[in-house]
């Protein structure tokens, strides 16, 4: 699988996102110039395709082949775009429940989450294009293959698709520990979609200032958090014990 979502070689990077390949992230060489290096790094910018600038070890490890200082990851599956998803779980009359991932890093906490979201009826996950996990053999591998059966989109900025959900009529509820409330106090029956922050950083502070509400989960022994899929499992499938009742 990792080689079928793998591309090396900087003109063979460029041709892919000149032909419209769902590249995911691309990673590049720290120090290396030159005038295609160059053309290339543009190319991403231009199309807001997420780059990390890595020591050569990295891509070494990455592929054993002739990567000339860049590797890119491909996308397995195709992004829906946002405002369709949501105007289409909207007109099927439930109550729509979106799950945003604010630049989850760990393509294995990425495919976790997933996989619970998929169990728990999420209608679709948000992310961002830069500074997230990508979709990974490794991500397919620890959804257990739900990447493939829920909708995922794409967006600049994770606080767009929270002005969007707001304008549609759906709540957003932030998940971070910056606030009294437990998600037991919170109501997940009308409408809502969830923010789950990045592993180490947690959700970024100019979003949290934009949400509808905060909740935490109740922390009883000395460690401080959760790992991130864990403690989004715990918000999902309080939305459920919710619906459900």
């Amino acid at each position: 699988m990792q080689d079928e979502t793998q591309i090396f070689g900087i003109r063979a990077v460029i041709e892919a996102v000149n032909a419209g390949e769902n590249v995911d992230k691309v990673f590049l060489q720290k120090g290396l110039k030159g005038e295609l290096f160059s053309e290339l790094e543009s190319l991403l910018n231009r199309n807001s395709i997420n780059k990390s600038y890595v020591p050569v070890e990295k891509l070494n490890r990455l592929t054993k082949k002739n990567h000339q200082g860049v590797v890119a990851q491909i996308s397995p599956i195709e992004f829906h775009d946002l405002e369709t998803l949501v105007m289409s779980v909207i007109e099927t009359g439930k109550t729509p429940l979106f799950l945003l991932l604010d630049q989850i890093s760990d393509v294995r906490n990425f495919g976790a989450i997933i996989r619970t979201a998929e169990c728990t009826g999420v209608d679709g996950i948000i992310i961002q294009k830069k500074g997230g996990a990508p979709v990974t053999g490794d991500t397919i591998k620890t959804s257990a293959g739900a990447v493939f059966k829920i909708p995922i989109c794409k967006v600049d900025h994770i606080k767009d698709a929270v002005f969007y959900m707001q304008a549609s009529g759906i709540k957003v509820i932030a998940a971070t520990e910056k606030t009294n409330d437990t998600l037991y106090d919170v109501s997940f029956t009308e409408p809502c979609a969830i923010i789950m922050g990045s592993e180490g950083r947690g959700i970024n502070p100019s979003t949290l200032k934009v949400v509808d509400a905060k909740a935490k989960l109740p922390i009883l022994g000395d460690i401080e958090s959760l790992n991130v899929s864990v403690a989004c499992g715990a918000f999902l499938y309080e939305v459920v014990r919710q619906r459900l009742k």
